[in-house]
């Protein structure tokens, strides 16, 4: 884990955005390592969270994730952030398989600044956007990466990390924290 008093309140770069970063199939630490030395090349990586291993979410029969969360500064736009992400998922390996199934390397725009955000496609190639990830209330795999780097950090619209987390508690047995695993920055 990156040491982290509190995400910064005043970015020097842009604005502040959370991303999930996940994956289950192959070397899933090496892919999220070279997922994040990727972003931090177009982006200011402010901190990482410790490294937590997940039983599946919805097609359950497929290999445990592995997942993180980061901070981050960016000028970029929410889209724009997006995809970048995933032009940084394709670079890493992903191969496009079934919603929700097994993915080489997975990132998610969780949060973008303080707003609330949604975008709808303007062209069939477009898909929808909803700032914050609209299922962050369910994932305790996402709130607990998070509540680490920050659990007073507030999720427009939804409240306090610490609070949604709590509210999870009955999925505590899925998430667990990784202690051999750690992500930092390689470069």
């Amino acid at each position: 884990m990156t040491p982290l008093a509190a995400r910064p309140m005043q970015p020097a770069f842009g604005v502040v955005a959370a991303i999930g970063l996940g994956s289950n199939l192959g070397d899933r630490l090496g892919r999220m390592h070279e997922a994040l030395d990727r972003l931090a090349k177009h982006v200011r990586v402010v901190a990482v969270s410790s490294v937590y291993e997940t039983e599946p979410m919805i097609v359950v029969e497929q290999p445990r994730f592995y997942n993180a969360a980061c901070w981050i500064e960016t000028d970029l736009s929410p889209r724009s952030l997006v995809g970048l992400l995933k032009q940084v998922e394709q670079d890493v390996g992903r191969q496009e398989r079934t919603q929700n199934g097994p993915r080489e390397i997975d990132l998610d725009l969780l949060t973008y600044g303080v707003a609330r955000y949604r975008f709808s496609p303007g062209a069939s190639s477009e898909r929808a956007l909803e700032v914050p990830h609209p299922r962050i209330p369910e994932r305790r795999f996402v709130l607990a990466p998070l509540a680490e780097l920050d659990p007073n950090g507030f999720i427009p619209g939804l409240g306090t990390i610490g609070d949604l987390l709590a509210r999870t508690e009955s999925d505590a047995s899925a998430v667990r924290w990784v202690e051999d695993a750690v992500l930092s920055l390689h470069g």
